[in-house]
């Protein structure tokens, strides 16, 4: 994404990093050979990529805020390149740093970067205005306060630290929008640290960047209404807390250790090895190959495209557990994948899910058989609240997978129990908890057959 500047001086360049497990957007920000870094990953290798083939140097590493959804490399690219680390004066952070607030700014060669105090989404969020040679506004790179068709959720930094209730932070973003970005000239660009399936918003756009004049247009958080009419809209329908956001917020307050040396801190059993009674099973194989065979009371959370969120809403950011795959190569994977939530201490060990184990999850029923007779199962629907408005059964059990471990007796046991979900990722993972839950009980895994069943009346 060049930014084009004007007579000799240095072109401007802006990279965007995507990682569309976590829809986490960060980005670097190019003036000749000096590098600044916005809201960085776990794994920093791309952004000492990035520099080195532009034989640049990342001299600043800005946070726009404590990330609750990913654990930012901020502290590590700091010790390795020497770069100064910035951010806010309410973050509190345990890491050298220097502030960045209203009215501080950074040299990047021919552009500046000016620190903006945006809370709202956390009290402590601040956006970065990128302004060019001649001190025009181009970029706002704007965290988790406005994204491309929503804005941050308000309802993730209630905590004894800040001591704000949701309501108070939902005023602060209604200010922050009012008063620092809509005034902005039509044509910055809009760079958020989020895209669509993050949880830190509720309807975000498939976009991953826009202008402030097309977010004015478009962007239903940035319409006229009253705060109060604000601050209840935003409110409503917000999606579920995963167990590990606090944890990350605290973990990227005092700055994370170094990625590649934790993950080979990570203990790795050898084949044929038992692991320690009482400590959480994750098997992250296919859901075909967990039913034909795994070890009493595993989770089967397959690695996919939300592993690491499914894992952190499952999980509790204290629990011990074990992973396990079918090839070390896929061990590795889901391994990076829990370091970029914070969770990879949490790891025991990782594991070879063992071979030719006997078969212990039951075949599921047909869709047909389903459709013609659902009263002959306890029907657990695991999607979340907002999902399930939209019922696929009537008189379902509604569980929510972040709750369902917590939950599970409450239910029923007279009939076999189905366990379904929206398309099939989750509900295998449902099952397994219930699974373990109720021994001896029949547990039933929808599936993907649940697609079947949807876009028509709830099958009574």
């Amino acid at each position: 994404m060049p930014l084009p500047s004007s007579g000799t001086a240095p072109a401007v360049q802006i990279q965007q990093f995507y990682d569309k497990g976590l829809a986490h957007a960060s980005y670097a920000v190019r003036s000749g050979n000096r590098v600044a870094l916005i809201d960085p990953g776990r794994d920093p290798q791309p952004y000492y990529d990035f520099a080195d083939e532009h034989e640049a140097r990342i001299v600043a590493v800005i946070e726009t805020h404590p990330h609750a959804d990913f654990v930012s490399s901020h502290l590590e690219i700091a010790q390795e390149t020497d770069a100064l680390i910035y951010c806010s004066k309410l973050v509190g952070a345990r890491y050298p740093h220097k502030t960045f607030d209203d009215g501080d700014r950074i040299t990047l060669n021919a552009v500046e970067l000016h620190a903006l105090n945006t809370p709202g989404h956390s009290p402590d969020s601040i956006s970065v205005l990128l302004l060019d040679e001649l001190a025009q506004t181009r970029a706002v790179f704007t965290g988790d306060t406005l994204f491309v068709g929503d804005v941050g959720r308000p309802d993730l930094r209630e905590d004894a630290t800040a001591g704000l209730t949701r309501e108070q932070l939902a005023a602060q973003l209604y200010q922050s929008t009012r008063q620092k970005l809509m005034p902005l000239p039509p044509t910055t660009r809009v760079y958020p640290a989020h895209g669509p399936g993050s949880l830190c918003g509720k309807t975000t756009s498939s976009d991953l960047d826009s202008t402030i004049g097309k977010e004015l247009k478009t962007n239903y958080a940035l319409q006229p209404m009253s705060e109060p009419e604000f601050i209840r809209i935003l409110l409503q329908d917000q999606p579920f807390v995963p167990k590990y956001f606090g944890h990350d917020v605290q973990l990227n307050r005092q700055g994370a250790p170094s990625f590649e040396d934790s993950l080979r801190a990570v203990p790795r059993l050898s084949p044929g090895t038992q692991p320690e009674p009482g400590t959480l099973l994750i098997d992250t194989r296919p859901a075909a190959r967990f039913r034909a065979g795994h070890l009493p009371g595993a989770i089967n959370l397959m690695d996919g495209p939300k592993f690491e969120t499914w894992l952190g809403s499952i999980i509790g950011p204290r629990e011990k557990f074990y992973l396990l795959a079918d090839s070390q190569i896929a061990l590795d994977a889901v391994l990076r994948k829990t370091a970029k939530i914070g969770y990879e201490a949490n790891v025991k060990a990782t594991l070879l899910a063992p071979t030719q184990l006997p078969a212990t999850s039951p075949t599921p029923p047909s869709t047909e058989q389903v459709r013609l007779n659902p009263q002959a199962y306890t029907i657990v629907d695991i999607r979340n609240r907002t999902e399930a408005r939209e019922p696929i059964f009537d008189h379902a059990l509604l569980i929510p997978l972040p709750e369902l471990r917590e939950r599970a007796r409450e239910i029923p046991t007279g009939k076999p129990v189905l366990v379904h979900c929206a398309s099939g990722y989750r509900s295998a993972a449902g099952a397994s908890i219930v699974q373990a839950a109720l021994p001896g009980v029949e547990v039933y895994d929808l599936g993907e057959a649940v697609t079947e069943l949807q876009g028509a009346a709830a099958v009574h």
